[in-house]
């Protein structure tokens, strides 16, 4: 049985949420290894704020990197049909071809780092037509009279009727828009990507 995609717990820890409901999205429950879920949770939130505070900045891309690497070597080694690939910089943007927009055609998912006032991720499970279906694991409500602004526009729709596979539908333009509006990946160097594949269920090159 697939379970439910999860929302964060705190204003931080969007990153291993994100990246464990990209687990929850390819996998069963009954297939997930518990080991999974306590190393996520164990080696990302690794920054400190400006104050010292750890976990405070949320995930960095250098833990995303870690996270990549182990979550391949976990899956060699146990025989667990999970691929991941890290990306950064230029090629991190949403274009026919692309590792991302290839990855979510073939049924894969992207925990993509973008902005929601501050760098935040969020889970891409799928294109449709001119748009991207996304989790966002940041609770909000439509009806909320503090909603902000940002998000009453076309380009960013919500989704109430599919909890395991998005609540949000944000066109392809904004999200690839080098400024830092929500749901927008800002500039080059800032932009980061984890692609995750459930090898049973898809044809890729495992390198």
């Amino acid at each position: 049985m697939k379970n439910l995609l999860n929302y964060q717990t705190s204003e931080y820890d969007c990153g291993p949420v994100t990246i464990l409901n990209g687990i929850r999205y390819l996998f069963d429950r009954e297939d997930i290894y518990p080991d999974i879920i306590k190393f996520i949770m164990l080696y990302c939130m690794d920054t400190y704020n400006e104050e010292g505070e750890l976990c405070k900045h949320g995930t960095s891309s250098a833990a995303m990197n870690y996270v990549t690497s182990w979550l391949n070597h976990f899956g060699a080694v146990k025989h667990f049909p999970l691929y991941c690939e890290h990306y950064s910089g230029a090629k991190v943007t949403l274009a026919p071809g692309n590792p991302i927009t290839t990855a979510l055609e073939k049924g894969g998912v992207v925990v993509l780092y973008l902005y929601l006032d501050v760098g935040h991720y969020v889970l891409l499970t799928g294109i449709d037509g001119d748009r991207v279906l996304l989790f966002d694991p940041y609770y909000e409500e439509t009806d909320d009279p503090e909603l902000d602004e940002e998000y009453r526009t076309d380009e960013i729709t919500f989704i109430n009727d599919q909890p395991k596979k998005a609540n949000r539908s944000v066109s392809i333009a904004r999200l690839n828009r080098t400024t830092q509006n929500y749901y927008e990946m800002g500039d080059y160097p800032c932009r980061q990507a984890l692609i995750m594949y459930n090898t049973d269920n898809t044809d890729i090159n495992v390198i």
